[in-house]
């Protein structure tokens, strides 16, 4: 957004549309320059609302500044400002009309409904309020959004997109097989110069979007990892600070764990054990990249093998069985994920950021804070970029793109981050008054040049193979015979990198 734009920009109708939260940009700070910023620890509590200043372009290394100076060495944060400001961003649609907006695409004059499909249901309400203001602008626009969880949206559009009936605009990051079949279309020649700037966009994520020299989608939001953990059963256990390395992970689940007649009632550390889909193998990619390895390595002639069977696999493997079954810091039978910490059941989980957003609406008074991904032989985490990309049956395609870059002005993704807690991939906003709002988001735009992100290999077969890597890992994981059992634990990992190795191959890119 230029200079002139921010000053066009209603500061009241910003304040209206975020409730008072601001988002920004930095956040793939990690992957920019070499000046460090403390990895956070915990916060103090932050107010109920803060005001919102209109907008901001600084540099990335503002944000990270902030994030370092918004932590103390002890304290925790609560989640009831976010409350206030997710409450007053319903307002947004009241706030009257929009500035005018102009990014180049024609849109048409015909009474017309834009449909859009996100693969994340808790998209809805950001959609609801975008959309509602865009018609504020092109009256003859309406929009049919259906938000669905993320496998049922990969069935929607693999019997969609082939058979030319997918919605004008999607939102999703599993489309690279569809890419490659060359069943979407590339960007339009304007679209694609915004993207390939790197001070807008990193690099690292936009690669992402390329395939045969062309780019296909606009970046949007990134999921991004950290761990989360409840600063008063912290306390009550005599620890001062976040786990900082693999083996503090270990050492904290054993010191937070409760058990009460004989039956867990707090664990340590919740662990993804089960669940559809392959997020399973996505947590636990969490764990093994500190150990030194990945779900599959590119060799230097552009194929892929499996890069687990090895003592970073099993290392990973059993630290999940140390857990279960050795230390038992963690119980297949109790809550996991998010609802567990939540419900303060666990003491410590790794998840992305949109847990803040959803913990300001379902445990406002949760005191805990977040942070980085612990360091093992090697330290970052693994973002997950999500487009969107226009249809190629769209019969208003042009319109679309002019939806699309609407919804990706500053305020737009200040409401993303401060209602929803997705990250943005846009670099060229700032996030300090966010990051005072809720400091948890500290530890997943904090800079320093030994914490590198990484992305997925942009092959078709890539969630075919987690999704069959996660479904034996959790067969594993509910196995007790594994304990002290290093021979079945190299076992499991022996047949599911077979399993990995004959997908690359069937994909002609084994190597």
């Amino acid at each position: 957004m230029s200079e002139e734009s921010k000053r066009r920009l209603s500061r009241r109708k910003f304040v209206a549309l975020t409730g008072g939260a601001l988002a920004a940009s930095g956040l793939l700070a990690a992957c920019g320059d070499n000046t460090a910023t403390p990895a956070p620890a915990a916060t103090t509590a932050a107010p109920a609302a803060t005001t919102a200043a209109a907008s901001a372009t600084t540099a990335a290394a503002s944000a990270s500044t902030a994030a370092a100076s918004a932590t103390t060495a002890a304290g925790a944060t609560t989640a009831a400002g976010a409350t206030t400001a997710a409450a007053g961003a319903t307002t947004a649609a009241a706030a009257g009309s929009p500035a005018a907006f102009n990014s180049g695409f024609k849109v048409t004059s015909d009474a017309i409904t834009l449909s859009i499909w996100a693969d994340d249901a808790g998209m809805a309400p950001w959609y609801q309020k975008v959309t509602a203001e865009y018609t504020k602008l092109h009256p003859n626009v309406k929009f049919d959004v259906q938000a669905f969880p993320v496998r049922d949206f990969e069935t929607k559009i693999a019997a969609s997109i082939p058979s030319n009936s997918a919605a004008d605009i999607m939102q999703g990051g599993a489309f690279q097989k569809y890419i490659e079949a060359n069943l979407l279309p590339k960007n339009p020649d304007s679209v694609t110069k915004i993207i390939s700037d790197p001070v807008i966009f990193p690099k690292e994520l936009t690669d992402t979007l390329v395939v045969n020299n062309a780019y296909y989608g606009m970046p949007f939001y990134q999921g991004r990892h950290a761990i989360f953990y409840n600063t008063d059963y912290f306390a009550a256990a005599g620890l001062t600070n976040p786990p900082a390395t693999m083996d503090d992970l270990t050492t904290y689940a054993q010191k937070l764990v409760k058990v009460e007649g004989g039956n867990m009632t707090v664990s340590g550390l919740s662990l993804r054990l089960t669940g559809a889909g392959s997020g399973i193998a996505e947590k636990f990619l969490m764990f093994l990249y500190p150990n030194g390895g990945t779900i599959v390595e590119k060799t230097a002639d552009g194929k892929y093998h499996n890069n687990y069977n090895n003592e970073a696999g099993y290392k990973t493997l059993k630290m999940y069985i140390d857990m279960l079954y050795k230390y038992k810091t963690d119980d297949p039978k109790i809550k996991h994920d998010s609802e567990a910490f939540q419900l303060a059941a666990t003491a410590m989980f790794a998840r992305e950021s949109n847990v803040i957003g959803d913990t300001a609406k379902k445990a406002p008074n949760l005191k805990y804070n977040t942070a980085p991904m612990p360091k093992g032989v090697r330290w970052g985490d693994l973002s997950t970029p999500i487009r969107l990309i226009v249809s190629r049956n769209s019969k208003n395609a042009d319109t679309a793109w002019d939806f699309i870059m609407f919804s990706q002005q500053e305020q737009y993704l200040n409401l993303l981050l401060a209602e929803i807690g997705w990250i943005p991939q846009r670099q060229d906003y700032t996030y300090a008054e966010a990051l005072k709002l809720r400091p948890q988001f500290a530890a997943f735009t904090f800079k320093d040049p030994n914490y590198k992100l990484f992305t997925a290999p942009t092959i078709g077969s890539y969630d075919e193979i987690m999704t069959k890597l996660a479904d034996r890992l959790s067969k594993a994981f509910l196995t007790p015979s594994l304990n002290e059992n290093e021979t079945g634990m190299k076992k499991v990992l022996e047949d599911a990198a077979k399993e990995t190795d004959e997908i690359l191959k069937k994909a002609n890119i084994f190597g």
